[in-house]
């Protein structure tokens, strides 16, 4: 049997083949033999070799084998759960950077949370060029606030000064798709028409052109997984969601949001980190360290910290980023991870393993 935790030590030691060491190695070894063997000793060099070259493949096919094994025990589901606390608030952002829909319960996939045709950042504000906008430049976003009918078909927009305008999003798999980008990659999009254009607009720039609605027509995910996140191994292409950042859920628990909040003047409520998922029951932050997280019927993977940018200062009351840049200032202080750069985090990003429904009060289990 080959002891894999050996393996690391023999590449440890390896010398380049062609280097001075090893053709002195060489030489040396092939004079001991001919010493020893006389003229069988060509014969004696070349078992020693082939006994050399066999021992070799065996190490690098054991090292992959073991290889292979880790990576599928790392993306294989535990048996064991363990209880840490339930589900206190489900939430939904329709619109990227836009406000969010409180649920009751929700179905869960690849392309994220849904329920009917409300999807997560299922649609998403962009220039005319194309290219996305969220709260991070234009905070006021937030304060455009989605609601869907009893049948989960039609979109209602509300903001301040505005006029409530309709989006029947059933007609929109129907119109043909364009191309947009997020975070400079292409996604296929459907133009929602000049009344939203020009009601965004309006609201947003005070201009009566500029900005664009676009709706995401397809039930997968389609982008890879951006080079920037490329450090997070578990994080694969069918995380990302439709038209989300990284991944198609978050989640954060109360404790985490109350640790912030003893260190700020001003506390924050829990949508303003903008989650999926708020959790009652772990100690502040301690769904860091968490791997695999079962709730209700789904179970999903710990793909990536959630890492946090200036757009966690705005108020998603008012619209308002915060003068002194709170949270985040604090945050900087104590919440950063080696390899993340300057991005404090607060909460995870995870990728579904297993779909199925969510409830108000279901319990969440982490991996034993």
């Amino acid at each position: 049997m080959i002891d894999f935790c050996s393996i690391p030590f023999t590449f440890k030691h390896h010398v380049a083949k062609d280097s001075p060491e090893m053709m002195s190695r060489v030489s040396l070894l092939k004079l001991e033999l001919l010493d020893e063997s006389g003229s069988g000793g060509d014969k004696t060099i070349r078992n020693v070799i082939l006994a050399a070259v066999g021992v070799s493949v065996a190490a690098v096919t054991g090292y992959g084998v073991y290889k292979l094994v880790r990576q599928y025990l790392e993306n294989t589901p535990p048996k064991q759960w363990r209880r840490v606390g339930e589900l206190t608030d489900l939430h939904v952002y329709p619109i990227k950077s836009c406000g969010a829909i409180r649920l009751t319960q929700m179905d869960c996939s690849t392309i994220g949370p849904k329920l009917g045709l409300l999807r997560d950042r299922i649609f998403m504000v962009i220039q005319t060029d194309g290219t996305f906008i969220t709260g991070r430049s234009h905070p006021k976003l937030v304060l455009v606030q989605p609601r869907f009918d009893d049948q989960y078909e039609t979109m209602t927009l509300s903001a301040p000064g505005m006029m409530d305008i309709a989006v029947d999003v059933k007609r929109l798999f129907s119109v043909e798709p364009v191309k947009a980008s997020v975070w400079g990659q292409t996604v296929t999009a459907v133009d929602c028409g000049e009344e939203l254009a020009r009601w965004l607009s309006r609201f947003l720039l005070s201009e009566d052109f500029g900005l664009r609605l676009v709706f995401y027509p397809l039930a997968h995910p389609t982008r890879p997984v951006r080079e920037k996140n490329l450090i997070h191994i578990n994080l694969t292409p069918r995380d990302s969601g439709a038209l989300h950042d990284a991944t198609s859920f978050m989640l954060v628990s109360e404790a985490s949001v109350a640790d912030v909040n003893a260190r700020v003047d001003k506390p924050c409520s829990a949508v303003q980190y903008r989650p999926n998922f708020v959790v009652k029951g772990p100690g502040a932050f301690e769904e860091d360290d968490w791997k695999w997280i079962k709730i209700g019927e789904t179970v999903y993977r710990n793909v990536k910290a959630c890492t946090r940018c200036i757009f966690t200062n705005v108020d998603p009351e008012t619209g308002i980023p915060n003068s002194d840049g709170e949270p985040l200032k604090t945050l900087k202080s104590y919440r950063k991870k080696p390899g993340l750069g300057d991005s404090p985090v607060v909460g995870m990003q995870m990728g579904v393993r297993r779909e199925g429904t969510v409830r108000l009060g279901d319990a969440v289990y982490v991996g034993c």
